[in-house]
């Protein structure tokens, strides 16, 4: 049954007031719904601070923004690239050195369907190294600065959770045996639900509820993420798919991550996107969340040792 929430229409940007003096931080946002999300934000006066791993793709990102909206736009990039550990915590350090509050880090970013197994340079599969373990390792690090500006974290998945295998594969994490570009991607857009969803537990352990965790999902939308990293047969397939009405665009999948990161109200342990057909398209409110995306002893797990992996304890 459709989440009647916000009415037919589902949520929709007309939602948002002014967010003068609010700053959000988005991880991909030259391109797609990252880069739609911002320019939302911005319209709304806003402070946004582009995360990318493009120095030339955020200028031409930002010169596009101030061209439509004008150049006294409260708009910055500092270059992430969450592929490297290094880079995650050079760009952590960057934030906490230039921006003083953080209303909501919005995890956008994510690399799909990679058609061979790749590793990143610390040595993970490259697609849960990135969507997932460069996430963590982010939002560990900009955790205490949240927190002092009572912010969120938005962590932004796929329906692609639950097209895998439904639990975390331990015993080859970097899928050595049996690759495969959904499967293993699957698993990441997993990973990084169960990571929310185990922050949010630690955190209302520990009485830390001055951060609220939310996880969404763009729903199938038209944006470059099969193009820069799919095979030809996959960029194929889904480009034709863009012209069917299964799919939206760019903007419309950027609004889950806009209502996680301003609407007040919210659940937590939720799965937000389009309520329409199969909850690829449609009104924007809280979809079906499958069970094994929160299992408790799996969920612990993978957080202990995604700290081991990345090198750092989040003390929760």
């Amino acid at each position: 049954m459709p989440d009647t929430t916000f009415g037919a229409q589902g949520w929709t940007p007309d939602r948002l007031g002014s967010l003068k003096g609010k700053t959000f931080l988005i991880t991909g946002a030259n391109s797609g719904t990252g880069f739609q999300a911002a320019r939302t934000l911005l319209t709304r006066e806003a402070k946004v601070v582009m995360l990318n791993r493009s120095k030339e793709k955020s200028q031409a990102a930002i010169a596009e923004l101030k061209n439509e909206l004008g150049s006294d736009i409260n708009v910055s990039f500092i270059r992430l690239d969450l592929a490297s550990l290094a880079s995650v915590r050079e760009a952590a350090a960057d934030v906490l050195r230039q921006v003083p509050r953080i209303d909501a880090l919005i995890c956008n970013a994510a690399i799909a369907q990679v058609p061979t197994q790749k590793l990143t340079e610390d040595g993970f599969e490259s697609m849960l190294g990135t969507n997932h373990y460069g996430h963590f390792l982010l939002c560990g690090l900009l955790f205490e600065r949240i927190e002092n500006s009572q912010g969120r974290i938005v962590v932004v998945s796929s329906l692609g959770y639950n097209m895998g295998i439904k639990t975390i594969q331990f015993d080859d994490m970097n899928w050595d045996k049996n690759y495969h570009q959904n499967k293993t991607y699957s698993q990441s857009k997993l990973a990084q639900m169960m990571f929310a969803y185990e922050l949010q537990d630690r955190l209302a352990a520990n009485d830390r509820t001055d951060v609220q965790v939310f996880v969404c999902h763009p729903g199938s939308s038209k944006t470059s993420l099969i193009a820069t990293s799919g095979n030809f047969l996959t960029r194929l397939m889904f480009k034709l798919m863009t012209f069917s009405p299964m799919v939206q665009s760019a903007e419309e999948g950027s609004r889950p991550q806009l209502m996680c990161a301003t609407e007040e109200g919210l659940e937590q342990r939720a799965l937000y996107g389009p309520t329409g057909r199969a909850e690829f398209v449609g009104p924007v409110g809280k979809g079906t969340l499958h069970p094994h995306a929160y299992d408790k002893a799996v969920m612990k797990r993978l957080w202990d040792l995604s700290e081991k992996e990345v090198g750092y304890e989040w003390g929760l």
